[in-house]
């Protein structure tokens, strides 16, 4: 079965899941998603499920990608944060929705990768910086959107203070160290409003910068 067709059955299946924004489904038929996985996975790439990427990382479930990207009711004038590079796979979705996006990666290799492909997809308004994402990107703040794609214990103040009012914040938090869900904040004049989301499983949102050891 070629991509193209395999593209077109995981549509139908986000679509049979629930996801009807048509605008997310339209961006997610635009990125090859095949050129965001380690060639050994190449024939899974249109799976509805997540893949290791290297350096302990993954590239999520298809479905977690449409349904954060939906709930954060992007628009194309709209400056987004994201944390979590990763394959860039999220990045290259969102960046048909919005006007600019900021990305973060702390795993160097991966920003490197992730780069790369969005030269080649000719995706110009992608940035891409190594550093600590739980620190956010201060001097591009404030923000309209962020998405986190790394499982916190708790809201990241730092990155709450980055968003804009009337801004839209989503990530998976796991207040009890065991069952994670995606919530959305969303800040207002009076304060932050928070909704949960769904369950999912991501990896832990660290701090720093990973040491020779990790990145391996």
């Amino acid at each position: 079965m070629n991509g193209d067709i395999r593209k077109i059955r995981l549509l139908m299946e986000l679509r049979r899941q629930g996801v009807s924004d048509t605008g997310v489904l339209s961006a997610m038929e635009r990125v090859p998603r095949e050129l965001f996985v380690p060639e050994a996975f190449r024939d899974q790439a249109y799976e509805n499920i997540a893949l290791p990427i290297g350096a302990g990382q993954t590239i999520s479930q298809p479905q977690i990608v449409a349904e954060m990207t939906a709930a954060l009711e992007l628009g194309p004038r709209l400056k987004v944060l994201e944390v979590g590079t990763g394959s860039g796979y999220q990045a290259a979705v969102l960046a048909h929705l919005c006007r600019r996006l900021y990305s973060i990666e702390r795993h160097r290799t991966l920003a490197v990768e992730a780069e790369a492909r969005f030269k080649a997809l000719r995706l110009g308004n992608i940035v891409v910086q190594v550093g600590d994402g739980g620190e956010g990107w201060p001097a591009q703040a404030p923000f309209d959107r962020i998405i986190v794609t790394a499982q916190a214990e708790m809201v990241p103040e730092v990155l709450l203070s980055q968003l804009r009012e009337g801004g839209v914040m989503i990530l998976p938090i796991s207040d009890s160290g065991r069952e994670q869900k995606v919530v959305r904040l969303r800040r207002t004049a009076d304060g932050v409003e928070r909704e949960s989301l769904m369950q999912a499983r991501f990896v832990p949102l660290l701090d720093g910068l990973p040491s020779e050891a990790e990145g391996k």
